[in-house]
């Protein structure tokens, strides 16, 4: 019998905090934001100047910022990525300055802002010769993206499967969220008392998943497996989410029951944890549902990177691998004072702890929801 439960072979990340999934791991451990104010545009006539970009890339450049973070990303793999391996791009909004150049400068652009050309532009830089699909699914995007890499691999459809995910920060996001008036005027704050919204970060990471008898053969180290998944859309609202938490929770229920892993085995919950006051809340309500007396370690990491939308939850599960690695769970940035509802799961200080089953969650724009459960490999 094949042995095609997916594992997790390679892993890496540029963020504002530096290129290498270890620096962010650093600056999260240090308890320390990379938000800061916006440089690359004036965002003085927004409700907030604040935001977590990467500074070595630039702005205004003949390539675009999120072109420049995935050739950035390509010199930072760690292994070599099989030609054959299928891919899917997860992005919420591409190379989105192509439109903002054509609103301003009426250069006709927009069309090369298009997913499906950064699609073919990616698997090119790459040298991939499998199958390609972008998903693009709000702040969900990446972790939908892990979802469907390990069903294809269980499924056999594929034996390898590169997933790379990226957004940037831009004046078209800023503005889009100022009118929402969701955005913190200082550094976000999740699942604090005080919390006022979020600040948008940017980002870009791949993970390669193969299956447990290709990455034997091939003689890869494995971080990990993706144990369960699951999805779900509460269509509550086009941006704000169901306050009872019941989609998170059909998400979360629908991740164990496929991994066949009981609650009380979870050890530790990576948060969505956006600093907005419903999502948080929203998400402490579900993981209750879920855990009923019992407490779970939880945390978030947007107050340290920010919101990379698109890119959040494959950003989360890497994080999630360097818990596991390193057996402690990172604070949750920016919390000061901890909100009575989150008060015993959250906390401000690293937590030393066994991570062998390990729950993400990520929400999204107009009640989309998923869930996928981590565990280590033995």
């Amino acid at each position: 019998m094949l042995k095609t439960d997916p594992v997790i072979v390679d892993y890496n990340a540029m963020t504002p905090y530096g290129e290498g999934i270890d620096v962010c791991w650093r600056g999260l451990m240090n308890n320390r934001t990379s938000i800061t104010d916006i440089e690359r545009f004036d965002a003085g006539h927004f409700i907030s100047n604040k935001a977590a970009t990467i500074k070595t890339v630039t702005f205004g450049n003949e390539k675009s910022l999120v072109w420049q973070m995935l050739e950035r990303l390509k010199k930072n793999i760690n292994n070599e990525i099989p030609q054959d391996a299928d891919l899917l791009l997860a992005s919420l909004n591409g190379e989105i300055e192509f439109i903002e150049r054509e609103l301003l400068t009426d250069n006709d652009c927009s069309q090369e802002s298009r997913l499906d050309l950064l699609l073919a532009k990616t698997q090119d830089l790459f040298r991939l010769k499998g199958t390609g699909m972008v998903i693009s699914a709000a702040c969900a995007s990446s972790s939908i993206a892990i979802a469907k890499a390990a069903s294809m691999i269980t499924s056999g459809q594929s034996s390898c499967v590169l997933v790379l995910a990226c957004d940037c920060v831009s004046e078209f996001i800023i503005s889009g969220f100022s009118a929402l008036m969701a955005l913190d005027k200082h550094c976000a704050r999740p699942f604090d008392i005080k919390r006022a919204g979020l600040n948008i970060g940017e980002a870009a990471g791949y993970l390669l998943m193969m299956s447990q008898e290709r990455a034997e053969k091939e003689g890869r180290k494995t971080a990990g497996k993706v144990r369960g998944w699951g999805m779900s859309c509460d269509a509550n609202h086009m941006t704000g989410p169901s306050t009872d938490g019941e989609g998170l929770f059909l998400a979360i229920k629908q991740a164990l029951d496929r991994g066949g892993v009981p609650s009380e085995k979870i050890r530790s919950i990576c948060a969505h944890g956006t600093g907005t006051v419903y999502n948080d809340a929203m998400e402490i309500t579900a993981y209750k549902r879920i855990f009923s007396e019992r407490v779970c370690p939880t945390y978030s990491i947007k107050g340290g990177i920010g919101h990379t939308m698109g890119a959040a939850g494959l950003m989360d599960i890497l994080v999630v691998l360097e818990t596991i690695k390193n057996a402690v769970l990172p604070p949750t940035v920016g919390v000061k004072e901890i909100a009575k509802e989150a008060v015993g799961w959250v906390k401000k200080k690293k937590v030393c702890l066994h991570n062998d089953v390990v729950l993400s969650t990520n929400s999204g724009f107009g009640g989309i929801n998923s869930a996928l459960i981590i565990e280590t490999c033995t």
